[in-house]
């Protein structure tokens, strides 16, 4: 009776092979952990686990500070040029252009921060470091001369590893030139917000970096003139632990507060209704 009797075979698993793309995981550059990229961006960048804040572009920073719909681009014409002849420089700027799709290392704006009008500047670290040029520097000058004509609050967000090496001395001629528009800022009382995050170095932060009415930074953000190894070797003796970060300096005075991203926006509102002592629905303007 064989034929009334059914082998069984066993089954085989269906197995189907899930295509994930590439990018959906993101990795935290600190501490290592591993999450879904929409969560990062949801977090602003922030890692979940550590609070690590990772760095971000200049349009991601404009978006965080300042309303929806209200920020207008400024002076999208201004391009490097390569005034010393130095070596594959005009290569360096096509590059540095194509990869972060900007004009220069610094996003010049305007717009609100609730419905009061301000102007931002914002520096890219994906455009050559940072690295502060005649663009940067003149950005920065004509931002402050709209501010002294319209009386409008500047904020400048700094990311720099400092001043850019192939335009020589007109890169640090950079420094005084915006150092001067702030000083007329202040003798206007017209108020200035510096934040500063990963990293601000060099040039940047022996300027207008530092000369704020407010100092705010991020959380673990490296902030200093020169690397740890040249400051070594030029005291002769062993440096604090962590003597570059935000948090050293606000302890020792060279800052006054460190902002964890989230309440960048609201942090920097409350500092301009205190310095203008007017609300912010009737706008900064300084008297």
């Amino acid at each position: 009776m064989a034929w009334f009797r059914k082998e069984k075979k066993p089954r085989q698993p269906r197995r189907e092979k899930l295509e994930i793309p590439a990018d959906v995981w993101e990795k935290c550059e600190a501490c290592g952990h591993t999450d879904i990229r929409e969560k990062f961006v949801r977090n602003l960048n922030v890692c979940p686990n550590c609070d690590h804040h990772r760095r971000i572009r200049a349009h991601e920073y404009a978006a965080i500070l300042l309303d929806d719909g209200t920020m207008e681009e400024l002076e999208i014409d201004l391009r490097s040029t390569d005034p010393l002849g130095f070596p594959d420089y005009p290569a360096r700027l096509k590059k540095a252009t194509k990869n972060a799709g900007d004009s220069d290392a610094l996003l010049a704006a305007t717009g609100m921060i609730d419905a009061a009008p301000v102007n931002l500047g914002v520096m890219d670290f994906a455009f050559m470091g940072g690295s502060m040029g005649s663009v940067v520097g003149e950005k920065i000058a004509r931002l402050g001369q709209r501010s002294l004509e319209r009386k409008y609050p500047l904020i400048i967000v700094s990311a720099s590893g400092g001043a850019r090496m192939q335009e020589g001395v007109l890169s640090l001629m950079q420094m005084a030139k915006a150092s001067a528009v702030l000083a007329q800022l202040a003798e206007r009382r017209i108020p200035y917000v510096s934040i500063l995050t990963n990293p601000t170095t060099g040039g940047v932060s022996a300027s207008y970096a530092m000369l704020g009415d407010a100092i705010i930074a991020e959380p673990g953000a490296v902030i200093g003139f020169a690397g740890p190894r040249v400051i070594k070797q030029t005291l002769g003796q062993d440096l604090p632990e962590g003597f570059q970060t935000s948090e050293f300096l606000l302890d020792h005075g060279m800052l006054d507060t460190v902002v964890h991203r989230k309440d960048l926006k609201q942090t920097v509102s409350q500092l301009l209704r205190h310095m203008t002592g007017k609300p912010a629905a009737s706008g900064w303007t300084s008297t």
